[in-house]
């Protein structure tokens, strides 16, 4: 197998680790900036408030020096690291102090406008061009008597915001790099929990299909994989049992077909060439009739079997008298029982019985247990057919006096085609399919049927079908 399935979960593996790392260059860092840049503006705003409100406004009233004012503006200065402005109603300087990164301030600042803000606390850029690079500018007013008599400045660079957003994005981007790693467990796992059990499962289909019913897929988890693998090679055990039946199948039913054709042709030429008088004509002919009647006792049974295999579960159920159906099969047995002076014993639970089931196959399985019991008795001896009444089941028994099943034989007679020793000297008509139907039969209505058999004594067969309701 082409690891196609293998190089696409590492090239996903690729695309999701670069989809990572780009997600978080772009949309986490501005989610991250815009929340930096909030705080800082705001915490400027915060401390311009506080100073504006709390010191500043001694300015004007007298209680407050220059140099008392040129130490506050210091102090926010060495705080924020900034620039401080402290400008009258007009723009005019007051005071002002900054750091060596920031520039001198002016003496008057051109077309100022404390409101150029707008509604927002802060604003963003060079101010007027007095900055090189773009800086963070909150204006609070300086009140008193009730009106403002100058403004408060802050401007410190945007830096502070990359700076700290490259701290968290540095951060982020070790974490990512941590997971995407760990994240390499996920293709490991999926290496030996997945691919190479499916690897090994997909030799094993390969297998299958050029005809090696004998490759088998090892087992060793429990899992979902394993499973499947177990149920593989179930699946390969019953098509070799499938394959070997159906052998047998073949095999068993050329032979039960040549040799009733291979007399019929032989006595046929043998009478058109002269080799057989015509006087000797009606007993060839007696022979291929019983050899005919074989081969339409075969296919009628393959029929019926076949109509088992592929319409088992399509049963027409009826309510009927098991017992007066009991009755009419072995009165279709009169004949041969007078030949062979056998007698058949009827002992019912009561006088009528009503089953549920499908009459006619129901009646074919009487009829071939009985034909079965007949076959296998000794002259003068009785065959019984006993019902029970047990509960929700009729159960049916056919009882025999005749030569018994070996206990070797017990489990294969239910096979098709198969043929004891003993039963192949006593019948040379028979199929071999007649219990595998009565098996079959029985099986498709939900029960079950059982044998005890001993050698030289007798046989029963007995079978349980569903009493009808009422």
């Amino acid at each position: 197998m082409k690891s196609t399935l293998y190089l696409k979960f590492i090239f996903i593996y690729i695309i999701f680790g670069f989809l990572s790392l780009f997600t978080a260059a772009t949309l986490t860092e501005n989610l991250v900036r815009t929340p930096i840049f909030n705080r800082i503006s705001n915490s400027m705003y915060r401390e311009a408030t506080m100073v504006a409100t709390s010191y500043l406004p001694g300015y004007f009233s007298g209680e407050l020096q220059e140099s008392d004012t040129q130490m506050i503006l210091s102090g926010i200065e060495t705080q924020l690291d900034a620039a401080v402005w402290f400008v009258s109603r007009d723009g005019n300087m007051i005071a002002s102090a900054h750091s060596s990164e920031y520039p001198s301030a002016p003496d008057t600042i051109k077309d100022f406008d404390p409101a150029e803000s707008g509604s927002d606390r802060s604003q963003t850029g060079d101010y007027h061009g007095y900055f090189d690079n773009d800086v963070i500018t909150v204006t609070v007013p300086v009140t008193y008597g009730y009106f403002p008599k100058g403004y408060l400045m802050i401007h410190q660079y945007t830096t502070v915001v990359d700076t700290m957003t490259d701290i968290l994005m540095r951060g982020v981007y070790i974490t990512l790099i941590v997971i995407f790693l760990l994240s390499f467990i996920i293709l490991l796992a999926f290496h030996f929990l997945v691919y190479r059990p499916l690897h090994k499962i997909t030799e094993a289909a390969t297998q299958y299909a050029s005809g090696n019913l004998e490759y088998e897929i090892p087992v060793t988890t429990e899992d979902e994989m394993g499973y499947l693998s177990a149920s593989l090679n179930y699946m390969s055990s019953q098509l070799r049992d499938m394959e070997d039946y159906q052998k047998k199948f073949v095999a068993n039913v050329s032979h039960d077909f040549r040799s009733p054709l291979t007399s019929i042709k032989g006595y046929v030429e043998a009478m058109t060439d002269g080799t057989i008088p015509p006087e000797l004509h009606e007993k060839y002919l007696k022979i291929i009739l019983f050899e005919t009647e074989r081969l339409t006792d075969l296919t009628h049974d393959l029929l019926t079997l076949n109509e088992f295999d592929t319409n088992h579960l399509l049963l027409n159920r009826e309510v009927f008298d098991i017992h007066e159906m009991i009755k009419h099969v072995a009165a279709s047995f009169e004949g041969v029982c007078t030949q062979k002076k056998i007698s058949i014993e009827l002992v019912f639970a009561t006088k009528h019985l009503n089953v549920n089931a499908d009459k006619r196959k129901i009646q074919q399985v009487l009829y071939n247990l009985l034909d079965n019991a007949i076959k296998f008795s000794d002259p003068d001896s009785i065959i019984t057919i006993e019902t029970t009444d047990r509960g929700e089941k009729v159960y049916t028994a056919v009882k025999d006096n005749g030569i018994g099943i070996p206990r070797a034989a017990l489990g294969k007679i239910w096979e098709r085609f198969y043929k004891s020793d003993l039963s192949r000297g006593k019948d040379k008509k028979g199929t071999g399919l007649g219990l595998a139907i009565v098996k079959e039969a029985v099986q498709a209505h939900g029960e079950n049927i059982t044998v005890v058999s001993t050698e030289g004594v007798g046989t029963e067969f007995s079978f349980s079908l569903p009493k009808a309701a009422g």
